[in-house]
């Protein structure tokens, strides 16, 4: 553990080097301001105190003599604190914030196949309480250096009154380093517990955030407290854990250095008794024993951080060096024209709960076969063939594989097995973001961000407001966007806490829509429109789709129907294809859901038909 513990000291040592060294100038400059402090008291004890009791009166340059020295030494210490505990502090939110931004760009940059084994939640706390735990140390560590320097300007004094008597005095340190090497090793398992539980404290908060409504909706608000109370009790008991530990150990270890300041005296006493050393010796040795067991107490402090820097370290730092990034070549995709889109035999399972594994754990999960009984199969050998300029929609009950088939085709995920290609160039041989440039994906579960409706359509992006205009006509969104006070500049609130859940779909899709992208990707995207609404929509793409593939997870018959190709997915498998009329004929799995679309649909007009007033 000390060893693990030196080498990310030395880690964010060489990532601070220049305020680091800086507060290292401070620490030395304190450490030989303390030290100096007894030759100071020293100096002028010998040089203007005695002569003037000897001499029965006190001259004003004496006296300014006493206060310039003494000043000076104060001015050496304060500048010293000063520079160690400003650097120090520098440096260490330097180091968090640093591996802040990494850890979130790696968050980024990790498929999303990767997130399915790592719960948000947990991930929110590595990004906060373990990067705060790894660099933590850094905030008494200079103060130990200085005390290291210290140490040997005191020792050298020390060594120079009476070698036996400095070497009683350094028996101290063989003894401060054992008691932390047995605190280290009840200390490392407690801090990981601990470490976990914070995470599993921020999963369960994160949740119960999200699912705010749901909670409220269904009266789960007693059970989610409870739920969060366990977590948050086995936290309390885990911190408590450590703390007594802690409790423990760091009394023992303070009271080395006066156990060795009293070992001092007891030697320094029979030794002035057989003779060999005077009483002012003594003194003096345990004088300067006696200002370093302030100091000397530091070294366990930065002792005492190792065991939770070194797991928060760990933690952060499995998600740094994670392996499922996905791989680029150096391809590029065209840029005009309708794209055409060609999966060939792919296959996809979803990471069983059972295999995630704990961030910073020692010993990793084995890995799992990705299409292994214990892997949650979502599509198995599945060859779907996009035609440039076409509309396909793709059809089958809940859990058949058609949200995953999406993720796949805009390689959102990589297969497992099979490959995806764009306009017959296999996606995994293109650069990074050429896929995002031709291809766009609109969800069921949209994402508002608390900002202006032109920037949630925009996204940052430097496009003229007659574009955005024109992508939320299209996405039939203008007419309740020009009706809000400030139109494009107006603020929807976080999550879009400010519109229905059909004007949320219809932001996203003028969202996509305004990129013009070549394969336009929507999975139920239009599932909380209203039907009316929804036709007009994909009338209106299907008029502008010239240069634009789409591919539809579809559940409603109008949307079935606009398309010119439908394909029909059961149990992660394509069990057939075709027209409508077709698949009618001869398929009676979908003849039975598309059927239940229909009758839900009537029975939803029938119901709005009786509720519409008589006029």
């Amino acid at each position: 553990m000390l060893r693990q513990g030196l080498r990310v000291i030395w880690t964010g040592i060489r990532q601070q080097r220049g305020i680091f060294a800086i507060a290292v100038v401070g620490s030395v400059l304190w450490a030989a301001a303390t030290v100096g402090t007894a030759w100071a008291i020293g100096y002028v004890t010998e040089h203007e105190v005695t002569p003037a009791v000897e001499a029965g009166e006190f001259t004003a340059g004496g006296l300014w003599t006493i206060f310039l020295v003494l000043f000076a030494v104060l001015v050496v210490n304060m500048t010293g604190v000063v520079l160690r505990r400003v650097a120090a502090s520098i440096a260490g939110f330097n180091l968090q914030a640093s591996y802040r931004q990494r850890v979130t760009r790696q968050y980024l940059r990790l498929p999303l196949s990767w997130h399915h084994a790592h719960p948000s939640g947990q991930l929110l706390s590595n990004a906060h309480a373990d990067i705060e735990a790894a660099w933590q140390v850094f905030n008494p560590l200079p103060m130990a250096i200085g005390v290291l320097v210290m140490l040997v300007i005191a020792g050298g004094q020390m060594i120079a009154v009476d070698p036996f008597l400095a070497l009683i005095g350094f028996l101290v340190f063989p003894g401060l380093f054992a008691a932390n090497l047995v605190f280290q090793r009840f200390m490392a398992p407690r801090i990981t517990a601990a470490q976990q539980l914070r995470a599993e404290v921020a999963e369960v908060a994160h949740e119960s955030f999200e699912a705010g409504m749901l909670v409220k909706a269904m009266g789960r608000e007693q059970e989610e407290t409870e739920r969060f109370g366990k977590v948050t009790n086995d936290l309390r008991d885990s911190l408590i854990d450590v703390g007594r530990t802690r409790g423990v150990f760091e009394p023992v270890i303070e009271a080395i250095p006066v156990l060795g300041t009293l070992a001092v005296l007891a030697v320094g006493t029979a030794r002035v008794s057989s003779g060999d050393l005077t009483a002012a010796d003594v003194v003096e040795v345990a004088y300067l024993f006696s200002i370093l067991a302030f100091p000397v107490r530091a070294l366990g402090w930065v002792l005492a951080e190792i065991p939770r820097s070194v797991i928060g370290f760990r933690r952060v730092d499995s998600v740094l060096q994670a392996t499922g990034s996905m791989q680029y070549g150096e391809g590029r995709l065209p840029r005009t024209g309708p794209a055409r889109s060609l999966s060939r035999q792919v296959s996809y399972a979803y990471a069983d709960p059972g295999e995630r594994a704990v961030l910073g754990a020692d010993q990793p999960e084995a890995a799992v076969e990705a299409t292994g009984p214990q892997r949650a199969m979502a599509i198995r050998n599945v060859t779907l063939d996009v035609p440039a300029g076409t509309t396909t929609a793709l059809v089958g009950p809940t859990g058949s594989g058609k949200s995953t088939l999406t993720n796949l085709v805009l390689r959102l995920v990589d297969p497992d097995s099979g490959s995806v290609s764009l306009d017959g160039i296999d996606l995994r041989s293109v650069r990074k973001g050429e896929v995002p440039a031709v291809g766009t994906l609109v969800a069921q579960q949209t994402f508002m961000f608390d900002d202006a409706v032109r920037d949630n359509v925009t996204l940052g992006a430097d496009l003229p407001d007659a574009s955005v205009w024109d992508a939320l006509r299209t996405a039939r969104a203008d007419g309740f966007v020009s009706a809000m006070p400030g139109a494009l500049d107006a603020v929807i609130g976080e999550r879009g806490g400010n519109l229905s859940g059909g004007q949320r779909q219809r932001i996203a899709l003028a969202r996509a829509i305004v990129r013009k992208p070549r394969l336009l990707v929507l999975d139920d995207a239009t599932s909380a429109v209203d039907p009316a609404i929804e036709q007009d929509i994909l009338g209106g793409l299907r008029e502008s789709s010239d240069g634009m593939t789409v591919l539809v997870v579809a559940y409603r018959m109008a949307t079935i129907q606009l398309a010119d190709h439908i394909v029909y997915l059961e149990q992660g498998q394509v069990v057939d294809q075709g027209s409508h009329d077709e698949l009618l004929g001869r398929c009676q799995g979908y003849g039975d859901l598309v059927n239940a679309y229909a009758r839900e649909a009537a029975e939803r007009a029938a119901v709005a038909a009786d509720e519409e007033p008589t006029r």
